[in-house]
């Protein structure tokens, strides 16, 4: 269910986001490539595309978890760079810390050697009515 989601997005297939799903855990992998270095003196990777794999990380949890939904939309999301995003492969995982009927409170963290040292953070609320607001 997820990773159709990821595939019909094409930001998603621009930095080639590969979605693994075990349970209900979902895990974003954005593979390196060198279009994605913002600082070449560094090298250091855009935040622009950190920020979107954790964006999207977090949309393909919460359309794991509410899959009558066609696509979350986020109502405000908040980003915590923590540490340079190195030129190799990065990982992200959301997690739905509160739903309502309506809005779903979501946390996701982007890391690359290790899970406990992550690069960057997200905080989000997304919508999860059916309605458009049209």
């Amino acid at each position: 269910m997820t990773k159709p989601l990821l595939d019909h997005l094409p930001y998603a297939r621009f930095l080639k986001l590969k979605t693994d799903v075990y349970g209900d855990e979902v895990t974003v992998v954005m593979p390196f490539s060198e279009h994605l270095i913002g600082n070449p003196m560094i090298p250091a990777l855009h935040g622009g595309s950190t920020a979107a794999l954790l964006e999207l990380a977090a949309m393909a949890k919460v359309s794991h978890d509410y899959p009558r939904l066609r696509l979350p939309r986020p109502i405000n999301v908040s980003i915590a760079y923590l540490r340079v995003g190195k030129a190799s492969d990065v990982f992200a995982r959301a997690h739905i810390s509160k739903a309502g009927k309506k809005v779903a409170y979501v946390t996701a963290s982007a890391w690359q050697e290790s899970q406990d040292k992550p690069i960057a953070t997200l905080t989000a609320h997304f919508q999860l009515d059916d309605t458009t607001g049209d």
